[in-house]
């Protein structure tokens, strides 16, 4: 593909060594907000299904089965969590059902950082309107919840060919022609925006393949024209370098992409690539040992103003007991690169 297909904007026509010294033009130690400990990093329900052995659903399943499932990640040494409305549909739930949640959370020990609506896309052009009507109901659940913000994906539900498969990515997805028109799509967002800030929620756009925020370029593009302060972006850059396919270099995402950062799906792959065959493989990995060198993008992310929670993600093998080696390496890197700031929480 072309370099402009991959959005490469005038950062992504830079070289490597020129992205590179941009993310290194950091001054370490920087200081921090809070206490390395205590910034929100939570774990992610992937390996949590949404229907239980016996085949109804969580939420069916009642509190005895969420509270078993959250005491796992608990369990981890996690403090933080997303609501995932793929485990547990939040956006469905009546009053009682969310307080019940809310209480249950502070049973086990475990903080709401995040919501998410997943794989219920707004600007589907099939079933965008009543994704919409159910993102509305999320927002007001994720408010009722206590939580700060919700994450927002516009990418749809699977293909029956990549749920047959352990690893999705390795076959093409949708694309941008199950979309409806940028400027609708852009209306919508502004929608809900709008509502999120009324209850005082924050919204973030998770960066993802193939669709309006498949690039950093069209993901900054989309951002600015909705223009809205309770809105930033979610720099999933695994969900875009586990392309099997050419892309644009991960520090010129991160360059672009982690200042408007205020929610961080964090997750690594392995890529190993010979052009010249057109031979592209990606594999999950820890943060410490994939793709994305972490080290230099959380350093430039929170030195560009990052003060957001991160979630850790794992596809493949033990995904929570990745993610939970993850979280400690985030720990670990936090007070490497850092000093706590006078009077900051521990």
């Amino acid at each position: 593909m072309p370099a402009a297909a991959h959005g490469r904007g005038e950062e992504g026509g830079l070289r490597r060594e020129a992205l590179l010294a941009r993310l290194d033009a950091v001054d370490l130690p920087i200081d921090l907000p809070f206490a390395p400990e205590a910034w929100p990093i939570a774990g992610a329900m992937l390996q949590f299904p949404g229907v239980t052995g016996a085949g109804i659903s969580v939420r069916a399943a009642g509190p005895a089965r969420w509270r078993s499932d959250l005491k796992l990640l608990a369990a981890e040494g996690f403090r933080f969590v997303e609501i995932p409305s793929s485990w547990l549909p939040f956006e469905e739930m009546s009053a009682p059902e969310l307080d019940e949640l809310r209480a249950l959370l502070r049973d086990v020990g475990l903080d709401a950082c995040a919501t998410g609506v997943v794989r219920k896309s707004v600007v589907d052009r099939k079933d965008g309107l009543e994704n919409l009507a159910a993102t509305h109901r999320a927002i007001d659940a994720t408010a009722a919840l206590g939580a700060p913000l919700i994450c927002l994906g516009l990418h749809g539900p699977l293909l029956p060919e990549q749920r047959a498969i352990n690893w999705f990515w390795t076959i093409p997805g949708e694309t941008v022609q199950s979309h409806v028109e940028w400027s609708t799509a852009v209306e919508r967002c502004r929608e809900l925006a709008d509502h999120a800030a009324r209850v005082g929620v924050e919204i973030s756009l998770e960066l993802y393949e193939a669709n309006y925020l498949g690039t950093a370029d069209g993901a900054l593009r989309f951002l600015a024209d909705i223009d809205r302060d309770n809105v930033g972006l979610n720099p999933d850059l695994g969900n875009l370098v586990r392309a099997q396919g050419p892309i644009e270099a991960w520090e010129a995402m991160a360059v672009k992409t982690l200042p408007h950062a205020n929610y961080w799906h964090v997750k690594n792959y392995a890529r190993a690539e010979d052009p010249k065959a057109g031979i592209y493989l990606t594999s999950p990995a820890p943060l410490a040992s994939g793709y994305v060198d972490y080290r230099r993008a959380v350093a430039f992310a929170i030195a560009s103003g990052f003060r957001g929670a991160f979630l850790c993600e794992n596809y493949g093998g033990d995904g929570l007991a990745v993610s939970a080696e993850n979280r400690r390496y985030l720990i670990s890197l936090l007070r490497r690169i850092s000093r706590v700031a006078s009077g900051a929480g521990a």
